[in-house]
């Protein structure tokens, strides 16, 4: 593989000030094949990445993920390199990032934007928020990929497309994450320089609300990967609050208070610990499939990759068919 495998996919919405540098600093390093998916703006982003060179194509759809989805659908490249068009990823790192796929060592590479930022690149509210969301990543799916929420990714198409995305907004690169745990995808997290967006340009990500959404998402996506945390969480919670409303009514009954039975409490004490405990075993059981599942579709993988390496095989078949075939014919 070389450049001329890589599209470079930019979503991009009322990105004007900075589109069209960006643009031409990934033509500038060798890359021909940029695309550009806008996603309805209002300024001039368009006409601007079109006179830097590249191709543009307007979203049909809301949101950055939409925009991710429809991007590699368009593309015909085996190879993307995605990046955000505000200037903040820096075309002289996409080497370091395709290295990985082009040597075969890995289908999917994360930038980590917290490898070397600039001063101000991040807020502190952001900064919190993308650590606290890294942390959970790593508990509830049991991987480290450093920076989970980095926008400047490189991966081949075929593994892309096995993936389930339904995120629109900017939850796909969590989605994306846990895809790759999920299909066992080899991935790699490489360092970059992570710039502060310049002063012109207004970012389009909203801290609190965005942040919500992606908590939500990682907790929704362990239903599939992690069904034992998903299924657990709940039941430890149930559990624990039966417990307590227990506890109470144990404490008013036998010491505060003998006459007082709290009969309406007590049941409600008995169904949060027989919920919280059947929710754990569920847990557990639905944790056992998943490990299943996923070992059995990995010897299928594996089993249809020989398959295709083994040319030799299919003509060894064909000529066994073909003989069969004379000998039938010699014997009428």
């Amino acid at each position: 593989m070389d450049r001329s495998d890589v599209c470079v996919l930019l979503p991009t919405l009322n990105e004007a000030e900075t589109i069209g540098s960006v643009v031409r600093g990934f033509r500038d390093a060798g890359f021909e094949n940029v695309l550009v998916v806008d996603g309805g703006s209002t300024d001039a982003t368009q006409a601007t990445a079109s006179d830097a060179g590249a191709r543009i194509i307007e979203q049909q759809g809301n949101g950055k993920g939409q925009a991710v989805r429809e991007g590699v659908e368009a593309v015909e490249a085996p190879v993307v390199l995605m990046a955000d068009g505000d200037g903040t990823y820096r075309p002289d790192d996409a080497e370091s990032m395709l290295e990985p796929i082009f040597t075969g060592r890995a289908e999917h590479v994360i930038g980590d934007r917290f490898a070397d930022m600039e001063a101000g690149a991040m807020t502190r509210l952001n900064g919190v928020g993308n650590r606290l969301i890294n942390r959970a990543f790593r508990v509830v799916h049991g991987r480290d990929f450093g920076d989970i929420l980095s926008g400047y990714r490189a991966f081949t198409t075929e593994s892309f497309e096995r993936y389930n995305l339904t995120s629109d907004g900017f939850g796909i690169e969590t989605e994306m994450a846990a895809e790759c745990v999920k299909h066992g995808t080899p991935v790699e997290v490489v360092p970059i320089r992570y710039l502060a967006r310049p002063d012109e340009s207004e970012t389009n990500l909203h801290p609190v609300k965005d942040g919500g959404r992606i908590f939500l998402t990682l907790y929704k996506l362990a239903k599939t990967n992690n069904p034992l945390f998903y299924l657990g969480s709940v039941g430890v919670a149930s559990l624990f609050a039966g417990l307590l409303v227990a506890a109470y009514v144990g404490y008013e009954f036998y010491i505060q208070t003998p006459s007082v039975s709290h009969e309406g409490l007590a049941v409600v004490a008995a169904a949060g610990i027989l919920l919280g405990t059947q929710l754990l075993l569920f847990g557990v059981l639905s944790d056992i499939i998943v490990a299943v599942n996923r070992e059995q579709t990995r010897r299928l993988e594996e089993l249809a990759e020989q398959l295709s390496e083994d040319p030799v095989g299919g003509d060894t078949a064909d000529r066994s068919v073909d003989e069969v075939a004379e000998t039938d014919g010699g014997e009428d």
